[in-house]
């Protein structure tokens, strides 16, 4: 009887679980067969993709992978400002030190990938505490300005002459040789679906972040911080939370960065990548962390094509388009639709009540 019954809560909870992730599961389970998809429409086998042979295969594996980066850097950067309403203009910061972190121990250090990421995630929780030193002292657009200062040190750091035997200095670090099964030149498709894993795992526990009583508090830090500390939380320990959580996760993208490309460039330290997050998580919507996956797609693939169309006219083009983007969708691509559906659901409801029908809109 006790087992009937643990096997049916099984299988409620399983059905439960894939009601809820069926629109993940499906974009997901595209996107494993995406790139055979585009073989077969460039009438090559699909053996071809599994072997990596040039071609459009290939070369759209290597344009996900860049949006994976991207998507998990922005979604970082969306906890800690959407959520937590920290507003940091150092977050590039934690996505460099995971991209040099992981250049240095793979060339310089000779470290397995293991040892690499072992060393990645201490790197992170160090640069998160680094950070949260100045947060019981300055909040708002100071301790914008003080990470802003953090970050810029840094970037002059791996700049300099004296570390350039290992950060390449102003050239940017070269050379680095990942596992061959990581090898983005022979390994493609390996590296795509560890990517695409990487993506889905870390959307999936920072929604179960947001949704625990951690994340509860960070909303109520973002809405109003004095509430919460007359409430009696201690809202240091909760920003610093998402600091580590969201250092982590950044520092992996830039892990993941040094592994699809040739050369890590000082750029990934400088403010404007920190904006380049900031623009991702505007298009997709703050504050909603799907809006990071989707901002990071539309903006990665906007920059291709318009690259591909009108070269060096496209950045005038791109900013344009975010103008209008920001006035025509305030709340980003996923908070606007949030906003319409809700309207959309409010509206059904009063028409079914003026037509006295006692069915509820689902």
């Amino acid at each position: 009887m006790q087992t009937s019954i643990s096997t049916s809560a099984q299988r409620n909870g399983l059905a439960a679980f894939l009601k809820r992730n069926g629109s993940l599961i499906a974009i997901v389970l595209i996107m494993i067969a995406l790139p055979f998809v585009v073989a077969l429409l460039d009438g090559r086998p699909f053996s071809d993709v599994l072997a990596n042979e040039t071609g459009n295969a290939k070369f759209v594996q290597g344009l996900m992978i860049e949006i994976f980066i991207l998507a998990i850097y922005a979604i970082s950067y969306d906890l800690i400002l959407g959520i937590t309403g920290l507003l940091s203009f150092g977050h590039a910061m934690f996505f460099a030190v995971g991209a040099y972190g992981t250049g240095i121990m793979l060339k310089n250090l000779e470290w397995g990938i293991l040892p690499t990421l072992g060393g990645i995630f201490v790197l992170g929780v160090l640069q998160a505490l680094l950070f949260a030193v100045v947060l019981p002292r300055v909040k708002g657009i100071t301790f914008a300005l003080v990470t802003l200062g953090l970050a810029s040190v840094f970037q002059i750091v791996v700049q300099s002459n004296e570390v350039g035997e290992y950060t390449g200095a102003d050239v940017g670090l070269q050379g680095v040789i990942p596992p061959d099964f990581l090898n983005t030149s022979t390994e493609r498709f390996h590296l795509y679906l560890i990517g695409l894993a990487l993506t889905v795992v870390i959307y999936l526990v920072y929604r179960r972040f947001v949704d625990s009583p951690t994340g509860r508090v960070c909303v109520a830090i973002r809405e109003n911080e004095d509430r919460a500390l007359m409430l009696g939380y201690n809202t240091f320990y909760f920003k610093l939370a998402a600091l580590i959580v969201s250092s982590i996760t950044a520092a992996l993208a830039g892990t993941l960065h040094t592994l699809h490309q040739p050369i890590v460039s000082p750029n990934v330290a400088s403010l404007s990548y920190t904006v380049l997050a900031l623009l991702i998580i505007l298009i997709g919507g703050m504050g909603t962390l799907s809006g990071a996956m989707i901002g990071a797609a539309v903006f990665r693939l906007l920059e291709y094509f318009l690259d591909k169309q009108f070269s060096e006219n496209a950045s005038f083009i791109l900013g344009l388009i975010y103008v209008l983007l920001v006035m025509f969708v305030p709340y980003g691509i996923v908070g606007t639709w949030q906003v319409k559906r809700l309207q959309i659901q409010q509206g059904r409801a009063r028409l079914y009540e003026a037509l006295g029908l006692r069915k509820k809109p689902n």
